[in-house]
């Protein structure tokens, strides 16, 4: 059993001087500063994934290791594993699975090794005549002769490929050249008819002047082959995304993979803005809170329906009988409908028949019949009214958007004038510049918020959607409005807490 000695009273337990410290408040500084140098780890929202942003140099260090890890597991030089990826399209699972059931078939379909000849009967015994030709065949051989351009200069470099069809080094470098910068291909076969072997990138380097294009190729194919890998889309970028949690496709039912490159501004735009994208979809924007599939949905029928929607509301009418569209191609109000032949009353649809010759008068009519046939016809328009109130606004907060880019120099000049006229430094009148990208952001999502409603059911959940739709408009409109109007100098203080606390 322990003794007595082993326990001990809980006030024991600190040393008499860490309780002075504690009692006059007097703990050490480097042990504050100690604790107040550990940063809490910002936690990722709901609406959030990783990834990570890859400059060209990262990329091609990414395909080298998989090249270098292939030809270890294989065994096989780096040349012969770079072959065998790209005919893979960079699968190295599947590469392992089908080298290790056929090495050597795998090796004559990548175009990396001759296939085997076929084996033939022996031939007979060869006549006296036979060896005659042959042997004066044989002592016609004389210098080599380009097949291609037939040049037989004795100073001719004649190449070949282990397949052993040889080409002058001119025809090489043409063909080689031609192939790179014209059809952009990053395996290039043998120039002889019907031969698979691919030329090695030793053999390629030092025969085009086009080997930058051609390691551009290969990236580009290494990055379109990779689930996990996309390029910015934003012109003159070369930066990529590396993004493994959504490289499946059911992650995108329930998640928009927005990402950014970590570039800002490359190019011809000016603003400095931040390059964002989706990575699940080609759409080359944020479109939060849609998901993918419904966002190529909308815009498909935005592509489709807007403008022709837009026609048929103005100029059309439906068919009371049948729902088919009419155009009025004349003047007279009686209408004839071609598919049914029902016939109505182009202004108040009813039956042509209760018109009798008092066409012209149809509006003191109210029949049974004419009422039916207004209803019908406002719930043949409903669908696109419907579509027309959400499109409308949505395209409205497109442009509104596409507006507030060309501020970007405008609130960059406000800023220097802010920074002249009162005390606040460069750092302190960011927040216009902040408040700008806040407005553009938000302004992205009210756009795709109609998309989203227009696909909602009428519940309650779509009620509670509109009512926060409603309030961030309300709140975006407001802060652009204050964006927009003109500073003065003994307002400045004033506008930057607004602006702040609206931000």
């Amino acid at each position: 059993m322990p003794s007595d000695d082993e326990y001990y009273d809980e006030e024991d337990y600190y040393d008499d001087d860490d309780d002075e410290e504690m009692m006059d408040g007097t703990q050490d500084e480097d042990d504050v500063e100690d604790d107040f140098k550990i940063a809490p780890k910002a936690q990722r929202k709901a609406y959030e994934i990783d990834y990570e942003s890859l400059s060209p140099s990262a990329v091609e260090r990414r395909m080298k290791d998989e090249v270098e890890h292939i030809g270890g597991i294989l065994g096989v030089d780096e040349s012969t594993a770079g072959l065998l990826l790209r005919f893979m399209g960079w699968n190295k699972e599947r590469l392992i699975e089908k080298y290790m059931d056929n090495a050597s078939q795998v090796l004559v379909d990548a175009g990396v090794a001759v296939p085997a000849p076929v084996r033939c009967p022996p031939p007979r015994r060869p006549t006296r005549t036979a060896t005659r030709l042959f042997g004066k065949a044989a002592a016609a051989t004389g210098p080599f002769v380009c097949p291609i351009c037939f040049d037989e200069s004795a100073s001719l470099a004649a190449l070949s490929l282990s397949c052993s069809h040889a080409f002058c080094s001119g025809c090489w470098s043409a063909y080689l050249t031609a192939k790179i910068t014209d059809e952009a291909e990053h395996c290039i076969r043998c120039m002889a008819e019907s031969c698979r072997l691919v030329a090695p990138d030793s053999f390629v380097r030092p025969l085009t002047p086009a080997w930058p294009r051609f390691q551009d190729l290969l990236l580009r194919h290494f990055v379109a082959s990779s689930p996990a890998l996309k390029f910015c889309p934003y012109p003159s970028c070369t930066n990529t995304v590396s993004c493994p949690s959504a490289a499946g496709r059911s992650v995108l039912a329930t998640l928009v993979p927005i990402v950014s490159c970590g570039a800002r501004g490359i190019g011809s735009d000016s603003t400095g803005k931040e390059h964002m994208f989706c990575f699940g979809c080609p759409i080359e924007s944020d479109h939060r809170p849609v998901i993918c599939a419904v966002a190529r949905m909308w815009l498909k029928k935005c592509r489709d329906d807007s403008e022709t929607a837009n026609w048929i509301k103005s100029n059309t009418k439906e068919c009371p009988k049948c729902q088919s569209t009419i155009e009025k191609n004349g003047g007279c109000n009686h209408m004839t409908c071609k598919k049914c032949k029902h016939e109505f009353c182009w202004v108040c649809m009813g039956p042509w028949q209760e018109h009798g010759t008092a066409w012209y008068s149809c509006n003191r009519y109210d029949e049974k019949a004419s009422t039916d046939a207004r209803d019908a016809q406002s719930r043949s328009r409903a669908s696109l009214e419907r579509y027309l109130h959400y499109y409308n606004r949505w395209a409205n907060h497109e442009q509104s958007a596409k507006l507030s880019l060309s501020l970007y120099s405008k609130t960059e000049k406000k800023m220097e004038d802010m920074q002249l006229t009162s005390t606040l430094t460069w750092i302190e009148v960011q927040f216009m510049k902040r408040a700008l990208e806040v407005v553009e952001k938000c302004r992205m999502t009210l756009k795709w918020t109609y998309a989203m409603a227009y696909y909602l059911e009428k519940t309650n959940e779509k009620v509670l959607f509109e009512d926060n739709q409603r309030d961030l408009e309300r709140a975006v409109e407001e802060l652009s409005e204050m964006l927009e109007e003109q500073v003065e100098p003994e307002s400045i203080r004033g506008l930057r807490q607004k602006v702040t606390d609206k931000t």
